[in-house]
């Protein structure tokens, strides 16, 4: 186990517990102001459990209290003082110590609370990884960055609880993935899990979308239908870019979380819902209720919890292992042999800006499984444009078997294309014509509707088809909107 780590400016006080650690056979170590913690912490060390006085010449505990619990949640924080007040020990809860003890202390007392400090440590040590591996088996989501383990976390303290989630984190970033696997670890993992992107459903057909409809409710509702709620019964139900949520229907929704009830469009008798709701959004919230755009008391209602998922240039250290997963499964889904990462292609990867974020590191995986000549892929084989790959393409457009623009010139895909032919014919693939046909269908039609915010008949008219033909192949490629 990690040492305890005593803050004390006085020294018989960190001599008492060194020796009673001691005895325990218990790893320690002591600091005479916070300061040197708090250096300690910038260092990478960290302690199993960390045991603060509060009042000192350098510094406060209560203040290292909430700087601890802020970037390393994790570590049990005991608050020792002599100057036992109710305010001190109110600060001490609300800033989430472990347990407040006054001076004089008992030692055996103390002893006791510090091994029950570092049993819950090691439990939550171990429940983390538990959470990290299962995530990672199952290639839900990757990481280990820091910033990823307290993701990792965060999903291991909810694994429980039925409580709402705000999701927030840039375009790219993987919310649906934790979401998913929020949903997986949790008591409803048996129940479905549907999701719903508030913003690619024209504002007047959400409603039915989120509450269904009875039969007759509006011109066209030819019989009765369930809306998403009710799809979701007993399970988890996700609404992303809930920011984007037109006004009118937040007061619904606003509804459904204070009472579980709600009624279908046309409808005149309430539903009860048993929904767990986790909502996403890559925009301030705060700024959005400042603004009037958003209701302040469905913001409080989804902001419960909340789970800020970080960029990828934050979680740089990240980026080899995620891009092996991509090169590995990219060449997978082609029938294609793994290529390759060299050293100097993962510094040249690592190095750039991914305004993209996830998304977009996999899209240039995919491009490099297409485009790369050698199996072995080096810096100078990344595309020109590798800075900008995948913020140039509509965002979420996924290049699912296929590849993406190079330097923006026609003749860089059609070889791509061309080469995965000649591929899938080398190896004896049937009906090539048909497979290809349709990963382009379904490339283009998820582009035009994320340009369009999910709006069904303005894709059809920037593609030049009509709106029942793109509704029907959106039913054909499985493409949920």
């Amino acid at each position: 186990m990690k040492p305890v780590w005593i803050v004390d400016d006085d020294q018989s006080i960190r001599w008492v517990l060194e020796k009673a650690l001691q005895r325990e056979n218990m790893p320690y170590r002591s600091f005479s102001n916070p300061q040197d913690v708090l250096d300690a912490f910038d260092r990478g060390e960290e302690p199993q459990v960390l045991i603060s006085d509060i009042r000192m010449p350098r510094g406060n505990g209560i203040d290292l209290l909430q700087q601890v619990k802020a970037e390393h949640p994790n570590v049990p924080v005991i608050i020792m003082t002599a100057y036992s007040d109710l305010d001190s020990a109110v600060s001490s809860f609300q800033g989430g110590a472990f347990e407040y003890i006054t001076k004089p202390f008992d030692i055996a007392k103390s002893v006791e609370l510090i091994r029950r400090a570092v049993d819950e440590s090691l439990r939550l040590q171990n429940q983390t990884r538990e959470v990290a591996d299962r995530m990672q088996e199952t290639t839900e989501i990757l990481g280990q960055a820091p910033a990823m383990q307290d993701v990792f976390r965060a999903i291991g303290r909810l694994s429980q609880s039925n409580v709402t989630v705000l999701i927030t984190g840039e375009s790219g970033s993987g919310k649906e993935l934790v979401a998913r696997a929020l949903h997986k670890h949790s008591p409803r993992a048996g129940g479905p899990f549907i999701a719903l992107n508030t913003a690619a459903i024209p504002k007047d057909l959400l409603e039915s979308e989120l509450f269904g409809h009875e039969r007759g409710a509006f011109t066209g509702a030819q019989t009765m239908r369930r809306g998403r709620f009710e799809q979701a019964e007993g399970g988890t139900l996700f609404l992303d870019e809930i920011g984007d949520m037109p006004f009118d229907l937040q007061t619904r929704l606003l509804r459904v979380l204070s009472d579980g009830h709600f009624y279908r469009v046309g409808g005149h008798d309430s539903l009860k819902s048993n929904v767990r709701v986790i909502a996403a959004t890559h925009q301030n919230l705060e700024s959005r209720v400042a603004e009037g755009l958003f209701r302040e008391d469905l913001f409080h209602r989804l902001n419960v919890i909340r789970l800020r998922l970080p960029s990828l240039r934050e979680r740089k250290e990240d980026i080899p292992l995620l891009a092996r997963h991509f090169m590995q499964t990219s060449a997978k889904s082609l029938g294609m042999e793994p290529k390759r990462l060299s050293d100097d292609a993962l510094i040249a990867i690592g190095q750039l800006p991914f305004p993209g974020n996830v998304r977009q590191l996999e899209n240039l995986c995919h491009w490099l499984t297409v485009m790369a000549p050698a199996q072995v892929i080096g810096a100078q084989d990344l595309p020109p444009d590798a800075t900008v790959m995948g913020a140039d393409l509509p965002e979420g457009a996924s290049i699912d078997h296929a590849v993406t623009y190079k330097s923006g010139t026609p003749s860089d895909w059609e070889s791509g294309l061309a080469l995965i032919a000649k591929q899938l014919l080398q190896d004896g693939t049937r009906e090539v014509f048909s497979a290809l046909e349709s990963k382009f269908e379904k490339a283009v039609l998820t582009a035009a509707l994320e340009v369009t915010r999910g709006r069904r008949v303005e894709a059809a008219e920037r593609l030049g088809i009509g709106r029942n033909t793109i509704t029907r192949k959106l039913q054909e490629l499985g493409i949920d909107t």
